[in-house]
């Protein structure tokens, strides 16, 4: 299974959110620090874009673990908010092109 890691005590607004994920999950230099985008490079994990470090097999599904979630929250309440909602986008946009949801977003 396939894991990235988020320092959520290290996020407190979107900047730093980027930041953390351009880390996390090897995004390209091009990544344009926006949701959108990173909305854009999670709905390719199973394709060849190489639009993140991962390249997950058909069933396989890439865990967000979200550390000290909790000042995250605290930090960036609405910042979570939208990361969840993505997340659940993410997956139905996995789930019409006839594939297994590709994300699992952990809070601890």
């Amino acid at each position: 299974m396939a894991v990235a890691e988020l320092n959520g005590a290290a996020i407190a607004d979107e900047a730093s959110f980027h930041q953390q994920s351009r880390e996390a999950f090897g995004f390209p230099a091009t990544y344009a620090d926006s949701i959108d985008a990173w909305v854009d490079c999670m709905s390719y994990l199973r394709d060849d874009e190489n639009m993140t470090k991962f390249r997950l097999e058909p069933n396989e599904v890439l865990q967000i673990v979200i550390l000290d979630a909790d000042r995250l929250k605290a930090a960036a309440p609405d910042l979570l908010e939208e990361l969840t909602f993505c997340v659940g986008g993410i997956n139905e946009r996995y789930e019409d092109y006839g594939e297994k949801p590709a994300l699992e977003l952990i809070l601890r």
